[in-house]
């Protein structure tokens, strides 16, 4: 699997966002420096973040942008979502569409498995526990392993 610079610019503003006091709101271009993002490609984001229901904008001096529900309430899943799609797909297809025949039809219920888990991982972690760093045990234990970055 591989994350999108578009998806992982998301998630930080989306952490950016979590984290800001009192729920106030913040300039793109607070956030961008912050996170170092470039200024003309978080705005897109951030508008596909507002089309999504992730995020809410007022203009004006005291305007930004907020997260439109609670931090604890979003997935990075979500985030993901709304800026690129499903989370798994071959060839631009959801695995449940596709169909394989011969020595090849074992690939279905692999890639499968495979969006199962990408899901449930992405699903359980909230921009909360992100911001908080008090991610999921689970998770923990995943990033933990001894051979999580060895092969590529």
């Amino acid at each position: 699997m591989r994350i999108s610079a578009r998806a992982d610019y998301a998630v930080r503003a989306a952490l950016q966002l979590a984290a800001a006091p009192d729920d106030e709101p913040l300039k793109a271009e607070a956030i961008a420096d912050a996170q170092d993002i470039p200024h003309k490609f978080l705005e897109s984001i951030l508008n596909d973040m507002r089309r999504g229901g992730l995020v809410t904008s007022r203009r004006g001096g005291n305007g930004g942008y907020r997260l439109a529900r609670p931090a604890g309430s979003v997935s990075v899943a979500d985030v993901i979502r709304v800026v690129d799609g499903p989370l798994v797909s071959v060839r631009g297809v959801r695995p449940p569409d596709l169909a394989y025949t011969g020595p090849a039809a074992s690939l279905l219920p692999l890639w499968i498995a495979l969006r199962s888990h990408v899901r449930e991982i992405l699903d359980g972690v909230s921009l909360a526990d992100l911001a908080t760093a008090q991610l999921p045990g689970k998770i923990v234990e995943l990033a933990n392993s001894p051979d999580a970055w060895d092969n590529p």
